[in-house]
């Protein structure tokens, strides 16, 4: 690895300078950390409230992924890496509840501790913590993985490192972390960083490990076996250092959980009809309704379970990339919404039963409302308003189609728009002042036919207007390298938020995104409204302003027309092996993340 030398010399200090320091407020240690108030869950808790303490242990889950992949190291930029490795191979110091918008419970670190404005956090280490090798969870690996991780390790973690003004080892198992802006969601980031061992890493490019470095980490799931874009094999360690902690009740009771790649959706279906595979979740209700069909499902192997959850919808669609002229102007990026007929599309496609995404948080409390603003979303907003496009603050809905596949009324409206922004068909060709045609390209990622069915469908409707465009679609590898560059016009675009959205909306909309490579901001926004939204959600203090906060962010992202959203999805479709079985209580998030494998469990009737 490239000698760290921890640069920032300050953020190590000794146990003596700092009890010699008199600038620390006194707190009082605890077991959890919520973002408002306290937590769900008093210090005395057994277990999670969505857990099975009782679950029995064994069996294994075993699920299809499309694709590939080429390293084992999720921290990094480089390489292809399976994206539950970072949820299910590693810890943290704290363990988050999906039962509440965000709460925090010790999981490597037994207490947590910070002032009343949080303008630092004290984690206290458990002294049983191990890495799977036996070795101690120590300070060191601590502070070497979070300055690794924050300086040469994937962008997503150079955010908090840069707002570290200090950290520092405060005693023999406790660290310390000082702040240097106001943003009361980092006393939580902060104990959310996976932390690796850093003696793994000695003498090895950290920047550059791929599969020849499998991690020792001290989760309870270790990879065991794998080949190159074919499968991972993590399997449950029995001398797991963290089994009888309250996190950990009822959780983790699987032996194995296998990832199995497929070169297409539809071979990875037919390898779960097949058996090969036993639990599959499905995003096509239509699919759902048509095709689950097969024997295992009729002699009741295979069972068909239906989850409710109540997280935001996120923004799922086609992403218009703002650094490219043609969409730079948002009354293109607006034509492209009304050419887009989706009520056709979703009625060729699920029968119409799957609603659409109306905004970034849509399906939760987050969104924002019909109409216009009102109350403290106005107000955050006004400030703005010269800035901020038509509907932000008097109200915004997307367009809506007769249905029809020739959507007569949107596409008039489109051309309207389109001849604003200084385009007009001539002799059939959507053209400029210069006689330039209006063309571009939808890349898209092989074996996904749905989206590929859509974007046709898509293209199709375009050629109405006069504008050609083009579908490419290429392999993983390709397509992960042309997407960190931002080397596209149009994509297929996906992001999940959630109840407690906070400094990580910086890397899906800041603006350091518009020209740095490897953030989630593919359509360039540059939106000081956006940024001033996040900054107060950051710094609420009180519940009732980071609603509005938020609420004012969604329509700034909403009304700014970057993505042409297609249906979400407000419950999970999951089919799966009779013997995988899940408790009656589903946690607010629902089916999400790491949900199927932490609590889970293989029981035969």
């Amino acid at each position: 690895m490239k000698p760290i030398n921890f640069q920032k010399f300050s953020k190590i200090a000794t146990v003596g300078a700092l009890i010699a320091a008199a600038g620390f407020a006194m707190a009082e240690p605890k077991h959890g950390i919520a973002m408002y108030g306290e937590p769900a869950l008093g210090p005395d808790f057994a277990s999670l409230p969505y857990a099975n303490p009782d679950a029995p242990k064994g069996g294994a889950i075993i699920t299809g992924e499309v694709g590939g992949f080429d390293s084992l190291n999720p921290h990094i930029r480089k390489g292809r890496v399976p994206w539950q490795l970072r949820f299910l191979a590693y810890e943290s110091l704290m363990g988050r509840s999906w039962d509440e918008p965000f709460s925090l419970y010790g999981l490597l670190a037994e207490t947590i501790e910070t002032d009343e404005d949080r303008t630092w956090v004290e984690f206290t280490l458990r002294e049983e913590a191990k890495f799977h090798d036996g070795s101690p969870v120590t300070v060191e690996d601590v502070l070497w993985s979070y300055e690794t991780l924050g300086t040469i390790g994937h962008p997503r973690y150079h955010g908090l490192w840069n707002k570290i003004e200090t950290a520092e080892q405060t005693g023999p198992r406790s660290v310390r972390f000082t702040f240097n802006v106001e943003d009361r969601e980092l006393a939580l980031i902060a104990g959310l960083r996976p932390i690796l061992k850093k003696a793994q890493w000695d003498g090895i490019d950290f920047t550059e490990s791929g599969l020849d470095n499998v991690p020792i980490t001290s989760a309870p799931w270790v990879i065991r076996d794998f080949e190159a874009g074919k499968f991972v094999s993590l399997q449950r360690d029995e001398n797991y250092w963290g089994k009888d902690i309250p996190f950990r009740q009822g959780t983790q009771n699987l032996d194995e959980v296998r990832l199995e790649f497929y070169g297409d959706g539809t071979t990875q279906f037919e390898a779960f009809k097949a058996g090969e595979i036993n639990s599959n979740r499905e995003f096509n209700v239509a699919k759902w309704d048509s095709q689950y069909d097969f024997p295992a499902i009729d002699n009741g192997d295979v069972v068909k379970s239906v989850l409710q959850h109540q997280r935001p919808s996120g923004i799922t669609g086609f992403v218009m990339n703002t650094r490219r002229d043609q969409f730079a102007d948002w009354r293109v990026r607006d034509a492209m919404m009304h050419v887009f007929n989706f009520e056709f599309i979703n009625e060729a496609l699920t029968g119409g039963a799957q609603p659409r995404i109306t905004s970034y948080f849509s399906n939760s409390i987050l969104s924002m409302s019909d109409g216009p603003a009102e109350g403290r979303v106005k107000e955050f907003l006004e400030p703005f308003a010269d800035s901020l496009l038509p509907g932000a603050i008097d109200g915004y809905a997307l367009p809506v189609s007769d249905g029809s596949e020739r959507n007569r009324k949107n596409i008039g409206a489109a051309l309207g728009l389109l001849e604003q922004a200084g385009w007009t068909v001539q002799d059939g060709v959507l053209k400029n002042a210069a006689g330039d045609p209006f063309e571009f390209e939808i890349l898209l990622r092989q074996g996904a036919p749905e989206n590929t069915t859509i974007a046709e469908m898509f293209i199709g409707s375009l050629e109405r207007v006069g504008i050609t465009a083009t579908l490419t679609e290429i392999d993983s590898a390709q397509y992960k390298e042309r997407t960190t560059e931002y080397d596209f016009d149009m994509t297929y675009y996906r992001r999940g938020l959630s109840l407690s959205p906070g400094n990580e909306q910086n890397l899906y909309w800041g603006s350091d995104g518009v020209e740095n490579p490897g953030t989630r901001n593919w359509m360039g926004m540059n939106s000081p409204a956006a940024e001033a939204m996040i900054e107060k959600l950051l710094t609420s203090d009180s519940q009732d302003d980071f609603l509005a906060a938020t609420k004012a962010l969604d329509r700034v992202l909403t009304t700014g027309r970057y993505v042409i959203p297609i249906y979400q999805w407000n419950i999970s479709r999951l089919a799966h092996a009779k013997e995988l079985k899940y408790p009656e209580y589903i946690p607010i998030y629902g089916d999400w993340i790491s949900w199927q494998p932490d609590v889970w469990w293989y029981e035969k009737d």
